[in-house]
Order: structure tokens, then sequence, then C-alpha cells
């Protein structure tokens, strides 16, 4: 399987490829519980799960790298391909994410002038230390040796914080150097000179927003005139902090500016679809001149919640295989939307279930990408719900 940027569209064994993504930080979640919140992703309507890395979780000391238990990453990266779902895997190696030190270790500020993010050598040998650790569980995962990983991303949001192209040419250098080979993308807000400073010419660059949609994606396509449009963080909630209020947001409002990024024909990322918890004393800090610590829960307005109430009413019954947004001609997506993924634009024809309506076959592939010989326009094709096999085509939004 080959996972591709075009000049439009991420292609996906050459066929046009929309990613459907959610937020899932495994090290957030009881491993226990890994496999429900992936299949719960999967029944929403999305195709992908993307998730960071913390560093210093993994490494406590700098002789030491945990895989095991709460953060055996290839186990979780291997529930997600178990689903038929994609991943987006973000190791930093600063994340931020709100978690303490922003993933990077503590050990590395032993030496008092060391610097971070930064071509500092001493950190770079730390991170080259760290990306090797992780090698044996990323690159025989990623989707050109059949695994789920089809994008990497190199550092997080490097624009907010500064502007070294030799640093980000470094970690990119890393990268391709431990075996990573699937698209390296950069993650910045479309504000002021983030974007320009947070990426290279050989990422391709993503935005991080929360509304304005329609602006901010206009934004990221003047700062990048060719390439799919994504938001690699649609942020559908907030963090709260000790002692502030907590944060919920409108519904209706996020709703809205989705519908408006999927109708540009933009991939998305649902930061997040389930923000789990900060265990211990893990979770982050902010200071811009007040102190404020982040509080355990990750709750973030999380959309799994809302979802996983109304599934069991209303769900597209559709076997291991069924349409999404386009993937191209003669193919299928590994994803099934429900009922809430098709209000939002999804060409799943199939009627919501009920207890006497018809379950497809397990083995059934429900849904193909086309063109439609009579009008030239990607649609999705997927069986009746009669038995003779004909199909019905309906226009894919963004298509």
């Amino acid at each position: 399987m080959q996972f591709a940027i075009g000049d439009t569209d991420f292609l996906l064994d050459g066929e046009p490829f929309r990613i459907l993504s959610g937020a899932l930080h495994y090290f957030r979640v009881h491993p226990a519980q890994w496999a429900d919140r992936i299949r719960k992703a999967r029944q929403m309507g999305l195709n992908t799960i993307e998730t960071y890395v913390a560093w210093n979780a993994h490494a406590p000391t700098p002789t030491s790298f945990r895989l095991d238990d709460g953060l055996d990453l290839g186990r979780f990266l291997d529930l997600v391909a178990a689903e038929g779902m994609y991943a987006i895997v973000r190791p930093g190696p600063y994340i931020c994410a709100e978690w303490t030190n922003g993933g990077l270790p503590g050990w590395l500020h032993a030496d008092a002038g060391a610097g971070v993010r930064s071509n500092d050598p001493a950190f770079l040998t730390a991170v080259a230390g760290y990306l090797a650790a992780l090698a044996p569980v990323l690159v025989p995962r990623q989707a050109d040796q059949g695994g789920p990983v089809i994008l990497v991303q190199a550092e997080n949001e490097y624009g907010a914080y500064g502007s070294d192209k030799d640093y980000l040419r470094a970690i990119v250098k890393h990268l391709r150097g431990i075996g990573i080979t699937v698209p390296l993308i950069s993650v910045d807000q479309p504000l002021g000179s983030m974007l320009a400073d947070g990426s290279l010419p050989e990422l391709h660059a993503t935005a991080s927003f929360g509304s304005h949609a329609a602006e901010r994606l206009a934004a990221l396509r003047r700062h990048q005139r060719t390439g799919p449009l994504m938001c690699a963080e649609f942020w559908d909630g907030w963090f709260d902090s000790w002692g502030g209020h907590h944060h919920v947001t409108s519904p209706a409002e996020t709703a809205g500016e989705l519908d408006a990024l999927l109708r540009a024909g933009a991939s998305v990322n649902i930061y997040m679809f389930h923000g789990g918890s900060n265990f211990g004393l893990t979770s982050g800090a902010n200071d811009k001149g007040t102190y404020a610590p982040i509080v355990t829960s990750y709750d973030y307005e999380r959309r799994r919640a809302r979802r996983s109430r109304r599934r069991s009413a209303r769900r597209c019954r559709c076997g291991p295989r069924c349409p999404t947004w386009g993937r191209g001609a003669g193919t299928t997506i590994r994803s099934r939307p429900t009922n809430s993924a098709r209000s939002a634009g999804s060409p799943c024809t199939r009627r919501p279930s009920t207890s006497r309506g018809p379950r497809c076959s397990r083995s059934a592939r429900c849904a193909t990408v086309r063109r439609c010989s009579s009008t030239g326009s990607r649609s999705a094709c997927s069986p009746a719900t009669t038995t003779t096999g004909r199909c019905r085509c309906h226009s894919v939004p963004g298509a």
C-alpha cells in the first residue's frame, strides 16, 4: 500500500483519499480501553487515528526506554490496524499537548546551558537516540510496509516558538535516517508567520484551528499553493486549568465550522476524539504571566461520549468495509460510518438500523468510489439494501 501527497489530494494507492481522523493519545487512556475507543472512532465514521508520542513517558532516564503496558505504542497501532483504520503519529520531539514539559524529558535540563528545540548538538544527540528507539515500532508499521501509519509529523507547532530551519532539517534528517518513508507533515496555526516559520518545503504544511475555518484554510492555501488542505488539529473543545472555568463549546457552532471545512474539500483530525486523563503528575501547565496548571482530566469536550450515546439507536450496518469520503475507482474504504457521519455528508446509503433491519454480510465490500459515466463526477456507489446487487450513485462532498 502506498500513501502519497498529490497536487490536490492525499493519494492511497494512487487514488484520492480524504483523511477523517480523531485524536486519541494512547498514554492518556488505560490500555484495556484502547480497543473500545478505537472501535468507537470507526463507528463514528472516522478512518484514521492520530496520536502524539510522549518522549518523557517512554524515557524516564537517559538509558531507559519503556514500551510496556500503557506505553506499548506498537500494540496501540496494531489495534488501529485491526479496526481497518489508518494512523498519524506525531513523535515531536516536542509535542505540547498540555502534557508535562511538552513531552521533553526532564533529564535534558541537567546541563543548564543545553538548549532544547534548537540545533544544540547535545539536544540533537538525545533526539537521535529517542527516534532510534522508536524505529522498531514505527518503521515496520508504515503503510508501505503493510501497516496503518500514513503520516508522521516533524516537531509540533514550531512556528509559535521559533524559526530555525537548520533545526527543522535536522529533525527531518533523523526521521528519514531511522527509516520513516511515509510523508512528513508540519502543523502550525495559520496566523502571522507561524506557517512559514514552522515548516520546510519538504514538509507538507497543515493547520490547527477551531473556528473561522474558511479563513484559516485560505491562509493555509496562500502559504502552500498545491497539495491537499488539512486541519491537523480541529479543536472541538478546550482544556481546563485549575481554578479556571470549565470550557464548554457549542455543538452547533462546532458542527458549522466542521461543515465549512468539509465543504472546502479539506481533510481533518478532530482534536480531541477522546481526551482521557493525565495520570499521576503528567498534566502540563501554561504560564503567560500567570501560572495555570492543567487539570487531571483531559476531557476536552470530547466527541466520543456524545456520539457513543446515540450509536445503538441509529447506525449504518454495513459490515467491515463501508463507504466514506473518496478513495478512488474500484477500491473500498475501511471504515463504518454511523448516522451522525452521514448527516455530515458521508455517502453511506444504508438506512439506519433497527432490530429488524438488514445487516450486510461480514465479507461484503460495501462501497467503491468511481466516476459516474453520466456526469463525470466522483461518486460513491453502494449496494442497494435489496438483493438485486444494483448500485446507487451519490455525489461525494468536496470531490
